[in-house]
């Protein structure tokens, strides 16, 4: 079995955890009033709010943004806000509505990754990655020393042996904090060299694929672009320890108590209502409720394949849109909307989101949702990858 993670030397910040760690860069995408929230609880303090490009503002004099980026982590390492740790891992607590979640802070191995259809790779990509949307990423990461993910990562442990043996150790408290703007709460602890070896170790569970992206798809394919944009200019010697060549992620057990797969469904808008609903009930067997359609088709991906597939060819044809909905009475107040029409999709089964991946299969786009955005990863942890 292949090694696919490396255990790295993480920065984490001095001080004033609360202001430092800010949700993912792709979150609250439509809510500017947000961010200018989270601006203003950072104020001048030392953040990863400087570190990163909201998605909200994209578009908008990106270069100059990620110019700023780059100038905010080197003055970060200059005036010495950051401090970086010996060889190990981190284990991390994260308390949200759901319960507590679990992860290890690790290195994945981006040369085991892969994002390709058809591909099988010990890392996998759960969902399409969409060309146009690495540009500024890859941007964002070829100008900068550092980098702090957002990636959360599934491993396969049913009896929960990594976990299990962790909580039993005695380990340095590195950070325990509420996380800003209801994210929760978190709590991090140190994994030295030793224990962190047999942790990676024991990460590396049989089955194919060993690991996939479950948040951050693009993220990660944005990271593998990046290395391999820079693997060609580099000395044979250099290839195997470059730290491009690796991505810092939180790995979480898929079988973790607190990971709940919650389905995303469909809304078609600007349509006939009646005649969208009578082509889609040609089509596949449904129950309707209103406007809303619950298909009679099993939880997974062919059920998220074949309502895309349905809902696309009608737009296609007869013009709307399609938009993506979170919670069963948010769809059912937009369905209700004039010129609406909603499709109910079943949440997918923990147990089949391995085995839908084998062969290098990437589930179809927003076939599961890890929850809200503020359950998403807040960013606190770095690493080098660079030598500048």
């Amino acid at each position: 079995m292949k090694n696919c993670l490396r255990i790295p030397r993480v920065f984490i910040p001095r001080e004033g955890f609360e202001k430092w760690a800010v949700i993912a860069c792709d979150q609250f995408t439509s809510d500017r009033e947000y961010w200018k929230r989270v601006e203003q609880c950072v104020g001048d303090a030392p953040s990863t709010l400087r570190f990163i490009l909201p998605e909200v503002y994209l578009g908008e004099e990106d270069d100059a943004r990620i110019a700023a980026i780059r100038e905010n982590m080197y003055a970060a390492l200059e005036n010495d806000q950051l401090t970086k740790l010996t060889r190990g891992l981190v284990f991390v607590e994260r308390t949200t509505r759901t319960g507590v979640r679990r992860g290890v802070v690790a290195s994945i191995d981006l040369e085991e990754f892969s994002a390709e259809p058809g591909v099988a790779a010990p890392i996998r990509s759960s969902e399409e990655v969409v060309g146009e949307r690495l540009a500024v990423r890859i941007a964002e990461r070829a100008a900068a020393p550092l980098e702090f993910p957002h990636a959360l990562v599934f491993y396969h442990d049913k009896k929960d042996r990594v976990v299990k043996m962790l909580l039993r150790e005695e380990l340095e408290q590195l950070y325990d904090f509420d996380l800003m703007e209801g994210g929760g709460h978190l709590t991090g602890w140190f994994v030295p060299d030793l224990l962190a070896e047999e942790t990676v170790q024991m990460l590396h569970c049989k089955g194919e694929p060993t690991f996939a992206v479950a948040d951050g798809n693009h993220s990660v394919a944005a990271a593998k672009a990046h290395w391999e944009a820079i693997r060609p200019t580099l000395k044979k010697e250099e290839l195997a320890h470059h730290p491009a060549r690796f991505m810092l992620v939180e790995l979480v057990n898929i079988y973790d108590p607190a990971i709940v797969f919650y389905p995303i469904h469909r809304l078609v808008k600007e349509v006939e209502t009646e005649a969208f609903c009578d082509f889609f009930m040609k089509n596949v067997k449904c129950r309707r409720e209103g406007n809303v359609l619950i298909p009679a088709l099993p939880a997974g991906a062919e059920c998220v394949r074949k309502t895309d597939e349905l809902c696309e060819t009608f737009v296609r044809v007869n013009g709307g849109t399609i938009d993506y909905i979170h919670g069963d009475k948010a769809l059912a107040a937009r369905a209700a909307e004039e010129d609406c029409a909603g499709v109910k999709l079943p949440a997918m089964d923990k147990n089949d989101f391995f085995p839908a991946l084998k062969g290098g299969v990437n589930l179809p786009k927003k076939s599961f949702s890890l929850g809200g955005a503020k359950e998403k990863r807040y960013y606190l942890e770095g690493r080098e990858i660079s030598y500048d």
